[in-house]
């Protein structure tokens, strides 16, 4: 490994000098020779010390990404707009995943905090931040921002989609399509995401006079949803020979596998059933059909997160921290997976008739 006396070997010059050039503290030492040992120090490929520069300057540049599931593409989507952010201004990122297990937090926080992290940034979205999130933030008395869901009275920085917004934008856009027959698959209940969406729905249900049939509505049992568990619901929903001709699924990956279960019960998509999904990872416009659905701008959530956290470790304590909270405006994708809904066979028209006429 090339060190600072290498360098000044090299360049003929004193320890002293290329450590002050190389540790910008070279005010009085002529361009030239700072131009000299940067070249010198780039041609041997030298890197400075960071661990010897923490305990001198008693700062480590590293910041703690709690992550709930490192192969979920919302956690990587916001990662890298986490890391894209923090690299810029200098700041390395030290992961720790929980792999949807809330019982490793602790195990995590401590890890993070041994290696002398100096703020903790978590995407927390399926855990309702209660106290032992909370209780591990407040023993090492370090800043934190959370990203996908606000903290417990506000106490911490945060970034949200708006979801409420957003589920209220699908439900939209299936009714002016002229859907009225519309399934839902909600979120699992620990899930911070789950009510606010589900919130959405019904009240856009209510503002455009629709009556949402409850035995349409379905639930995710488990702690995250899983291309598994979304098209055993959707089975579940086709079991139940009740009519809709639309589909308003939690996630993308929800909505794939509900793709995936109406077809092979014999349904198309879009031209029986349309399909709404929340969150727009890569791969929902490659999908077949290409996915309509509500992007919540993760890479966008994860930059502001970080931003926060720059600004909380630039004060120094200094910011009123409870009052940085933002909630990012979705927009709808609409896509393939989409369209007016089927119209009803001539042997549906009859039998409707003759009921009327039997009714009356």
């Amino acid at each position: 490994m090339v060190t600072i006396r290498d360098i000044a070997k090299a360049t003929g010059l004193s320890i002293a000098t290329v450590s002050m050039v190389l540790n910008k503290a070279a005010r009085r030492i002529p361009p030239a020779t700072q131009q000299l040992v940067e070249e010198t120090a780039s041609k041997l490929g030298y890197f400075p010390n960071l661990q010897a520069r923490s305990l001198r300057s008693k700062r480590t540049h590293s910041v703690g990404v709690l992550v709930f599931d490192i192969t979920d593409p919302y956690c990587a989507l916001i990662l890298r707009g986490v890391e894209n952010s923090l690299s810029s201004a200098g700041f390395m990122s030290v992961l720790a995943d929980l792999q949807n297990t809330p019982e490793r937090l602790r195990q995590c926080a401590q890890m993070l905090m041994e290696r002398r992290v100096e703020g903790l940034i978590a995407i927390a979205n399926p855990l309702r931040l209660g106290t032992d999130l909370s209780t591990a933030i407040q023993q090492f008395n370090i800043p934190a921002v959370v990203i996908g869901t606000e903290s417990a009275r506000g106490r911490y920085p945060s970034v949200v989609v708006d979801n409420h917004a957003g589920t209220w934008a699908a439900f939209e856009h299936l009714y002016d399509l002229g859907h009225r027959q519309i399934a839902v698959i909600l979120g699992p209940k620990v899930m911070s995401d789950s009510t606010p969406r589900w919130d959405g729905i019904r009240e856009c249900a209510h503002a455009k006079g629709i009556r949402i049939d409850r035995s349409l509505v379905v639930e995710i049992q488990g702690k995250n949803s899983t291309y598994e568990e979304g098209y055993q619901v959707t089975e579940l929903l086709l079991r139940k020979k009740k009519q809709f001709t639309g589909l308003i699924a939690f996630d993308d990956l929800t909505a794939f596998a509900a793709i995936g279960a109406l077809r092979s019960a014999g349904r198309r998509v879009p031209e029986d059933c349309s399909v709404v999904g929340f969150d727009d990872v890569p791969g929902a416009a490659f999908y077949n059909p290409p996915l309509t659905t509500v992007r919540q701008y993760m890479e966008k959530q994860g930059g502001i997160g970080a931003e926060m956290m720059r600004k909380l470790l630039s004060a120094n304590g200094g910011l009123q921290s409870s009052k940085m909270h933002e909630k990012v405006e979705p927009h709808l994708v609409v896509r393939k997976s989409t369209s007016r809904p089927p119209r009803p066979s001539n042997r549906t028209v009859k039998s409707a008739q003759r009921m009327a006429s039997y009714s009356s």
